[in-house]
């Protein structure tokens, strides 16, 4: 008897249309996303559309923006990959329900609503706060460098900068007086038909990269006017400190030597990697205990993660109206300031002052008082098991963007341009890391 196989017909037509939800098992990401995505205000994304009586519709905002947090969830982040998955891909095709957009339009929208993914993500966060997947017990706060979309040898030191300045300057000049020297020598011969203003070639290739390095120089300039000024210095202060003690290496507004500026995002810094230095963010999260969801985000071009733990803890507060029990954190966060607003709004916060299995520096208790409070409060049994909850909290977080989902480099650049694709980042990790613990519940 010969054996007989399930019906294959490739050329036959559908004798009804299909369901997309039917393409894909119940309880897959994209169904997940879908739903989520349609319980929530998007009037932000909807907005630049009104009453703006284009010819050409525009595709759907809700469409693109669940396309694009899926694409980010399964770490597919170019725009052009995704325009190709929304031709190959079943997922990609069921959300996009017939929609193909092309891959500059994708980018387009990322671009234009950056600063709206921010609201996106403190509204997921809400819904998880009500679900009960977050319960502000314990905050567990730590920076992860990720790499900008630039290179670290399109980058040049400030000492170099100046000493390109000089050299680039002179190669115009001399290129000059020898442009006037022709010119000259060109209307004995023929006359003074030329203009006598065009540039040579070489000339103008000399100008834009002197105009370029200028920029750099300048930029490292002003950064390094807001440091001082930070410090308390002021211009003219005869490198004299405000506070005592030494004098400072350099005058008011005078980078260090080996302060670089890269050409390609001026805004990212080299920062100290697993891999080395590289050119890089600092991405700061703050995971809850319970299910390690992100409950507030933060980026920055500073490579040093301190000053940045009150600012977390009062996004939390904003965003979710409550204020974490406990907050752990790790010695780059270590600021007596933050250590006495942790005591001001009733938290217990467990931060620690050096490099963990070194031995910690002792701190003088009347000049930090606060820092001298958590020294003691480490140094007992409770204090270090409940600082050491810290690591497994976060780090695997950290290690889901980066291994799970593949972020490893931002596709945008500059700083604002990075936070934003950042909260696109966390907001696409609390919702894959959701959608198995609803399914739970």
């Amino acid at each position: 008897m010969p054996t007989r196989f399930r019906p294959y017909a490739p050329e036959q037509d559908l004798l009804l249309p299909p369901s997309l939800k039917e393409w894909l098992p119940q309880g897959h990401l994209a169904h997940f996303i879908s739903d989520v995505i349609d319980i929530l205000d998007l009037s932000a994304f909807y907005a630049p559309y009104e009453g703006d009586g284009r010819r050409n519709a525009p595709y759907e905002p809700r469409m693109m923006l669940k396309v694009l947090i899926y694409a980010y969830a399964s770490g597919v982040f170019s725009s052009r990959k995704i325009a190709r998955k929304l031709e190959e891909d079943v997922a990609f095709r069921v959300l996009g329900a017939g929609n193909f957009p092309r891959h500059r339009t994708l980018c387009d929208f990322r671009k234009h609503h950056l600063e709206d993914f921010k609201s996106v993500f403190k509204e997921v966060v809400q819904i998880a706060r009500e679900a009960e997947l977050i319960q502000l017990g314990t905050l567990a706060i730590d920076g992860t460098k990720v790499r900008a979309n630039a290179s670290k040898h399109k980058a040049m030191s400030y000492d170099r900068l100046q000493q390109e300045e000089q050299r680039l300057a002179q190669e115009i000049a001399e290129l000059c007086a020898q442009a006037h020297t022709v010119d000259a020598d060109e209307d004995q011969r023929y006359g003074a038909e030329r203009r006598g203003d065009e540039l040579p070639e070489e000339l103008q290739h000399r100008e834009a990269r002197l105009e370029t390095i200028r920029q750099a120089k300048a930029r490292l300039e002003r950064a390094q006017v807001e440091a001082d000024t930070a410090r308390g210095r002021h211009e003219g202060d005869e490198r004299k400190s405000p506070r005592g003690g030494r004098r400072y290496k350099r005058d008011f507004g005078v980078p260090a030597d080996d302060k670089q500026s890269n050409f390609t995002d001026p805004e990212s810094n080299i920062m100290k990697t697993a891999k080395g230095f590289q050119q890089c963010y600092n991405g700061q999260l703050a995971v809850d205990e319970e299910f390690q969801l992100i409950v507030a985000n933060e980026l920055t071009n500073n490579a040093s993660d301190n000053g940045e733990l009150m600012g977390l803890v009062k996004t939390v507060k904003k965003t979710l109206k409550a204020t974490p029990e406990v907050v752990l954190a790790d010695a780059g966060y270590r600021n007596e300031a933050d250590l006495a607003a942790l005591e001001a709004h009733d938290i217990d916060g467990y931060v620690s002052l050096g490099r963990e299995g070194k031995n910690q520096a002792k701190s003088d208790a009347d000049k930090h008082p606060a820092t001298a409070r958590m020294a003691a409060k480490l140094a007992s049994a409770d204090g270090k098991e409940r600082y050491a909850a810290r690591k497994a909290l976060v780090e695997p977080v950290n290690g889901w963007i980066k291994n799970v989902l593949g972020f490893r480099r931002f596709c945008l650049r500059g700083l604002q341009a990075v936070r934003g694709e950042w909260d696109l980042v966390c907001l696409a990790t609390n919702l894959r890391r959701m959608q198995p613990l609803l399914e739970i519940e």
